[in-house]
């Protein structure tokens, strides 16, 4: 399916639009909305040490519980590099450590620390306030069905791109590329077709390696 064919409107008569037309219009706008999420998360995050994808890894972390790295990636939409990468400087700044997977023993789990914990909560309420504020003009049916539409819109565009990245693990199963603590090494060659969340390669310098300054908690502003 392409995304860059025009609207077809001037074609179309001055009725209603048709529904791939509209569909084509948030397609659209998905990608910009994603790099200006981003920017904005930087610009929150600036003093903390982290960078935008370690805040969606902690806060993956902070919803879901303990998840190893290839869980991490697969529910993060990207391979398992970037996500590694994030998880060792998160450690680096001790907001998360590795626990022992009773699942499967050779993929550790990433959990979140106590500091982890209380840094994610900090900036979540600033966020959950400057949400509130801005986006007031919403209501929670508007909100209900957008996500319906962007989760349809997720399950379509998997299906069309097959995506294998990240195959499932298995309790037990040989660690095969990785490493005997689950992680990608060098020389593997276990790696999927990259969408257009890889951070590697789309993310500016300093996107996906920050400096090690130590993390702090967020204060909402007054």
């Amino acid at each position: 399916m392409s995304v860059v064919e025009g609207d077809g409107g001037a074609d179309r008569g001055s009725g209603p639009a048709p529904t791939e037309d509209l569909l084509y219009g948030v397609i659209r706008r998905l990608w910009p909305l994603h790099r200006t999420i981003v920017r904005a998360v930087e610009r929150e995050l600036v003093g903390t040490g982290m960078t935008a994808g370690e805040h969606a890894l902690l806060d993956a972390l902070r919803k879901e519980g303990p998840r190893t790295v290839p869980q991490l990636a697969r529910a993060l939409g990207l391979d398992r590099q970037p996500v590694q990468r994030w998880v060792n400087h998160a450690a680096q700044l001790g907001l998360v450590v590795t626990a022992p997977n009773p699942a499967h023993r050779r993929s550790s789990l990433i959990e979140l620390t106590i500091e982890g914990t209380e840094v994610m909560r900090g900036i979540q309420e600033f966020e959950a306030a400057e949400l509130r504020r801005g986006l007031a003009d919403l209501s929670a049916d508007d909100v209900t069905t957008t996500l319906r539409v962007l989760d349809r819109l997720g399950e379509e565009f998997r299906h069309l791109a097959d995506d294998s990245a990240v195959p499932p693990e298995e309790p037990g199963a040989p660690a095969g590329p990785e490493g005997p603590d689950g992680h990608d090494h060098p020389g593997s060659s276990r790696r999927g077709p990259a969408g257009p969340g890889d951070m590697k390669r789309t993310e500016r310098p300093g996107e996906t390696e920050a400096p090690g300054r130590p993390a702090g908690r967020r204060t909402p502003r007054q």
